[in-house]
């Protein structure tokens, strides 16, 4: 714990020390302590649901988990509360996703020598790194279930670092999951066959989905950019409405945790330009549904995406 504390910059090390006895603060866990966690298991800390997903399938019953960004929440805007650095000092493993998904957590995680940047596990030459995103390389691997499982494996392995009595525990955990990824994999590609290729195009508030569209076939246009703390302007809007409309898109989507004004801004720009193009539902990118529903898991919440998508681009299919 002590030396923990010391990689903390001092403001935020008075701020765990003044809460190490107190309640969780504004904004905190969502998703709180894995349930049936046996007592002295690992604890694991997870930036966002798609990671902490990761951690209970791999490390079972042999781990407590505990995910600081809930439902709905933008990780690329997200600031840890002082109950998150509580949680933080007191965590086994930290697993987050790298790559400056958690832009305003940056500091307080780099500083913390237990935690692991788990996107950044994959090699480099797989990463994308579109011009738009100004020589950085977009952080969304988990679209792209053939990478996600790349991180499902280095997981494994560092859970098993960490617990070294428990990694053959681990290892079959992990082995079981990335069999059902594998089946999520080859479903993702079938869905998206049934999708004509003129008509394989994803629009959506910010580029979070380049990876399922090179990975599955699909041309991906986001409104704002990378992260969502950059803001689109009348140009950006206009310009996506010229597009859309000259294409003749069916459907464009809205996210779960970005608000839906500016896509409903496009919207309007469209039928402006005499094309009346449909909002095809809600995607989720860069969170998780509901815990207890089908898409407050990383499988249910893909399934769910490419199943509206394909659904709203391809209606008669």
């Amino acid at each position: 714990m002590t030396s923990r504390l010391a990689l903390l910059a001092p403001a935020a090390m008075v701020c765990c020390l003044l809460v190490l006895g107190c309640g969780d603060g504004e904004g905190g866990s969502a998703d709180g302590r894995a349930s049936g966690a046996a007592a002295g298991s690992l604890e694991v800390v997870c930036t966002t649901g798609m990671i902490a997903d990761v951690a209970r399938n791999v490390g079972g019953e042999h781990v407590s988990v505990t995910g600081l960004m809930g439902p709905g929440v933008d990780p690329h805007l997200y600031k840890a509360t002082e109950g998150d650095i509580r949680r933080l000092t007191e965590a086994d493993v930290i697993l987050f996703n790298g790559l400056h998904l958690e832009a305003k957590m940056g500091e307080v995680l780099g500083r913390l020598d237990n935690a692991t940047p788990v996107a950044e596990i994959i090699d480099e030459s797989e990463l994308l790194a579109p011009p738009e995103f100004e020589g950085m390389y977009d952080p969304h691997v988990w679209f792209d279930v053939g990478l996600w499982m790349r991180v499902v494996e280095g997981i494994r392995d560092i859970l098993a670092e960490a617990d070294p009595g428990n990694a053959g525990a681990y290892e079959a955990n992990a082995e079981a999951y990335l069999a059902e990824l594998e089946e999520l994999h080859g479903y993702v590609a079938g869905q998206a066959d049934t999708v004509p290729e003129a008509q394989r195009v994803v629009i959506t508030a910010h580029d979070a989905f380049n990876y399922f569209g090179a990975a599955y076939g699909f041309e991906v246009r986001g409104l704002q950019g990378i992260s969502t703390a950059s803001k689109a302007g009348t140009a950006d809007v206009s310009e996506l409405a010229e597009f859309i409309a000259n294409q003749e898109i069916p459907a464009i989507f809205v996210e779960s945790s970005v608000s839906p004004q500016a896509i409903e801004a496009v919207q309007a720009a469209v039928r402006d330009r005499g094309f009346d193009v449909q909002v095809g539902g809600e995607l989720f990118s860069d969170a998780l549904g509901t815990e207890g529903t089908p898409e407050g898991t990383y499988i249910g919440m893909v399934r769910h995406n490419v199943d509206t998508i394909t659904e709203a681009l391809a209606p008669d299919a």
